[in-house]
């Protein structure tokens, strides 16, 4: 029987440190694949699902939850850690409340454990779409969103509130006129994109950090070959038994992030749920802090020469 995933404190409730993603690129292309693999990771033990209204899954992942209700896989709802995101056609504040109530309609759930603004973007409402119109691009006013993300929490619909791609410059914006701090920033994390400065940002001000992409998440939009493929990685790998996968995921737990994996494999999600019960060594560790760093996702949909973000630095604030 393979471990149980643990959890960190999360506000008043508690976050798994392994999650399940349902970002399947193109957004709905899946859709009985993506139900029945939900149903699978709930039986193999995964509690924490990652979705958005961007990814078309919120539905979906309503009716996994539903069948394994019936189906006697879990007791009751709270023992599950639903995450959703806030699109950026929605980062508007009369836009953000009825956003989460249609998010709540699709889950069919009453609440959400973790609600993220999911980049640090607006685009005149309407579509949910990436990559974005352009020239539907508007700067986005941290203050007034975040203020419709606090109701939210205040309401009782979302436990906790957070964010996802944002930099240290812009958790700094936020954080100077917040009345609730964000719980979660999600970013893109693996051993070849480490976010150093930003885990030890987030640290100080007390953010939880969720690293999506743990793997370079290729086949998607966004993702890329250099994870899996990496010298080092494979090198590490072999030496301990393990996949590079095993070795990415385990690496990423140690810095005591939570993360989230996505596949349709059973042998996969097994695989991935298997690194709690070794270590790297500190050798291991050591050649990873070596490897040179490249982003994956560098969000080129949101730059934009007329846009609020005309290069990728500014995106970024440099960290990039």
């Amino acid at each position: 029987m393979s471990m149980s995933i643990p959890k960190a404190p999360l506000g008043s409730s508690e976050i798994p440190l392994l999650g399940y993603g349902t970002a399947e690129y193109p957004f709905g292309a899946s859709s009985t694949t993506i139900r029945e693999s939900i149903l699978e990771a709930i039986k193999l033990g995964y509690r924490h699902f990652d979705t958005a209204s961007l990814y078309q899954t919120e539905l979906l992942l309503g009716e996994a939850i539903d069948d394994a209700l019936s189906l006697g896989l879990i007791k009751s709802r709270d023992e599950l850690f639903i995450t959703s995101k806030l699109w950026c056609s929605d980062a508007h504040h009369a836009h953000v409340l009825p956003a989460l109530q249609n998010t709540l309609k699709n889950l069919k759930l009453e609440y959400i454990d973790l609600y993220l603004i999911h980049w640090p973007v607006s685009v005149k409402p309407g579509e949910y779409e990436l990559p974005v119109k352009k020239e539907d691009i508007v700067p986005i006013n941290y203050k007034s969103v975040w203020e419709a993300m606090e109701e939210c929490q205040k309401l009782g619909l979302a436990k906790s509130i957070g964010v996802s791609n944002f930099s240290c410059k812009k958790l700094e914006a936020l954080l100077a006129t917040a009345t609730i701090s964000p719980a979660v920033n999600q970013v893109e994390m693996n051993p070849l994109w480490q976010q150093r400065q930003l885990r030890t940002y987030c640290e100080e001000k007390g953010i939880h950090v969720t690293a999506y992409s743990p793997l370079g998440a290729k086949g998607t939009l966004w993702g890329t070959n250099w994870v899996m493929y990496c010298d080092a990685l494979k090198e590490i790998a072999d030496a301990n038994g393990k996949s590079v996968a095993q070795v990415c995921l385990r690496w990423v737990f140690e810095q005591g992030v939570s993360v989230l994996v996505k596949s349709f494999s059973k042998e996969r999600m097994k695989e991935n749920k298997e690194i709690f019960d070794w270590k790297l060594s500190q050798e291991d560790s050591k050649k990873i802090s070596q490897i040179p760093q490249r982003k994956g996702f560098r969000g080129e949909e949101f730059v934009y020469d007329e846009g609020p973000y005309k290069s990728i630095e500014e995106l970024w604030d440099e960290e990039i």
